[in-house]
């Protein structure tokens, strides 16, 4: 025994805050780190064969997988993009716009995927906010932050949720209601538009990223002459590539890599590097007209160009595999068949050829794709996110049926009439029996990363419970706190927000809850009422963009930076968690246990 804790406890302690450093400060994909620390607790002997592997047979893991077949029905037959289409309208004020747009988006998260619904709509309201005159970065984070809050208001609403009850249904043998987080997360959303309206004056205004593409002199294009370009041999003047329409040349080298001076006089030879600044349109023009071709490796003729191309615009994910790293020095462009066009940063052209550029998280990319470019299926998709997606859904007879059986399923599950498990299983049968997605549509829709993620959390948690480190923990917070269950529910609640802001929340929700059980029992009170509070907790991460999936995903499309974040933030989680405490306590009073 060291510290009150034996070995287990410390090989647990070690893993945990090894595979968060890992998390946090290296670009390894999150389900391998999660499968890793599973690996090292069963190899060390921390848990068994049955324990290490129990969250994968875990009923709330199960569930999350099953949802997603649902949420792919109504994604392919046009559910969510109708009501995208009819619930924003033209508000007169920022006030208006600001709950137009968080009270619908709140509403699907409740029962959808937040990070579905965000990316559903990161594009409609860029399109929306510019109609305003508001700036998107206005509008984004409230966006994100009504996903968030919306998604604590049902079980199904958001992973901690699930994963929460869960447990609690393990421990007790007594599952939760879908709407048990329905009055507090309600509450909690209120408090948290009025907030967002109020410290309106906290969100930055920032330049919109694509507005880089908008304008001449906005962004970098880089192109090479093929071994059998009709120009070579004649100066930059006489193939009139020094003077050209649109833009200007800004840099120029051999294939050697020398740098050149800029003269109209330069000779061109074959395997030159152009770089030129100015309208994309009339530079990708000028490239096929003078015959010159992507810059991404040496081309020998001009029948290697494919004309039938489109512009996508991207944007580099946090934990991207191209963070620090530069186009030109990797095999990227090859291996998807695209070409990097231009790259942009805060709105703002980046001085150097696209190329040459050391990507980082938020930056915006031009990319000349195939026209029948399947980004789903795409490894883009791993490093990059595009909103401009070309998947029309059939709006007609399948939405109204995909529309039925979600609202069946959240009703016979919200009445006890059915488990919420079976009621996921009967929804997916009916998406696939009645057309509203195919098969591959559907196993396409499964996200197995996430799956992986909350099936290791909940051993996490487990292994955290048996090793007894919840329960000195427990103990610690009871010395510190007294035997005051308000105060205590409070100080984990304070400590779980905070640590959610760096890691996963279902990771957050499976590491607190064993410590949150425990303080209750230990102070001889009902659990159910301290787990509640936890559950709108863990899903509280305002206050940095890595704190959630969805921050990540409207970080670069708002041109944000990190302590963006942080100014409106940290306010919105003090006063969430003082929301929190209150409803909670009001909705389910602390009742001792008989």
């Amino acid at each position: 025994m060291f510290l009150g804790f034996g070995l287990d406890a410390w090989i647990t302690i070690v893993t945990v805050l090894g595979m968060f450093s890992i998390l946090l400060f290296t670009k390894w994909r999150s389900d391998l780190v999660f499968l890793g620390a599973i690996g090292v607790l069963f190899v060390t002997g921390v848990l068994d064969a049955k324990d290490a592997f129990s969250g994968f047979s875990g009923t709330s893991v199960i569930t999350v997988g099953v949802l997603f077949v649902v949420v792919a029905g109504l994604m392919h037959t046009g559910v969510l993009q109708c009501i995208v289409r009819y619930l924003l309208g033209t508000p007169s004020s920022y006030s208006k716009a600001v709950m137009r747009l968080m009270l619908p988006v709140a509403a699907l998260s409740a029962f959808l995927s937040n990070t579905t619904v965000v990316t559903l709509f990161v594009g409609i309201v860029k399109m929306w906010a510019k109609k305003l005159g508001i700036s998107p970065s206005k509008l984004l984070i409230p966006l994100s932050y009504a996903s968030g809050m919306g998604g604590v208001c049902t079980l199904i609403g958001t992973p901690p949720n699930l994963i929460i009850s869960g447990l609690y249904e393990e421990k007790t043998g007594e599952a939760m209601n879908i709407l048990a987080t329905a009055i507090p997360g309600l509450f909690c959303l209120g408090v948290g538009v009025l907030s967002v309206i109020a410290m309106r004056r906290l969100l930055p205004d920032r330049k919109v990223p694509e507005s880089a593409f908008e304008a001449t002199g906005e962004y970098t294009v880089e192109v090479q002459v093929p071994s059998d370009n009709p120009y070579i041999g004649k100066t930059l003047a006489e193939a009139g590539l020094f003077h050209v329409k649109g833009g200007s040349l800004i840099e120029m080298h051999h294939f050697d890599e020398s740098s050149l001076p800029i003269t109209e006089d330069e000779p061109i030879m074959g395997g030159d590097h152009l770089v030129y600044a100015g309208q994309i349109d009339e530079l990708i023009e000028m490239a096929y007209t003078h015959q010159l071709v992507s810059a991404d490796h040496h081309i020998f003729s001009i029948n290697e160009i494919d004309n039938r191309c489109q512009l996508r615009t991207a944007y580099v994910d946090f934990g991207s595999s191209l963070i620090g790293t530069t186009i030109g020095g990797s095999s990227f462009e090859k291996d998807n068949n695209v070409t990097l066009a231009a790259v942009a940063r805060l709105g703002e052209r980046i001085k150097q050829a696209p190329r040459n550029v050391v990507l980082q998280a938020g930056d915006t990319l031009l990319l000349v794709c195939p026209r029948k470019i399947n980004l789903n299926t795409s490894t883009l998709k791993h490093d990059l996110h595009f909103f401009d997606s070309d998947d029309v859904p059939n709006i007609g007879y399948g939405t109204l049926i995909s529309t039925a059986i979600m609202i069946t399923m959240v009703v016979l599950s919200a009445l006890d009439v059915i488990p919420l498990l079976q009621c996921a299983f009967l929804a997916a049968a009916a998406m696939l029996i009645f057309r509203c997605c195919n098969m591959e549509q559907a196993m396409r829709a499964v996200n197995w990363e996430i799956l992986m993620v909350f099936a290791g959390s909940a051993v996490l948690g487990l292994a955290i419970q048996k090793t007894g480190i919840a329960e000195c923990l427990a103990n610690g917070i009871l010395n510190v706190c007294g035997t005051n269950p308000l105060v205590v529910m409070t100080a984990v609640c304070l400590v779980a927000t905070f640590v959610t802001e760096f890691i996963s929340n279902t990771a957050a929700g499976a590491m607190f809850f064993p410590i949150m059980y425990g303080a209750a029992e230990k102070l001889g009170y009902d659990p159910f009422p301290f787990l509640i509070a936890l559950m709108v907790s863990v899903s509280s991460s305002f206050a940095t963009p890595i704190g959630s999936p969805t921050h990540m995903l409207v970080y670069g499309p708002g041109g944000y930076r990190f302590s963006d974040f942080m100014r409106i933030g940290l306010l919105m989680n003090i006063i969430i968690l003082a929301a929190n405490i209150l409803i909670v306590n009001l909705v389910y009073p602390l009742t001792p246990l008989p």
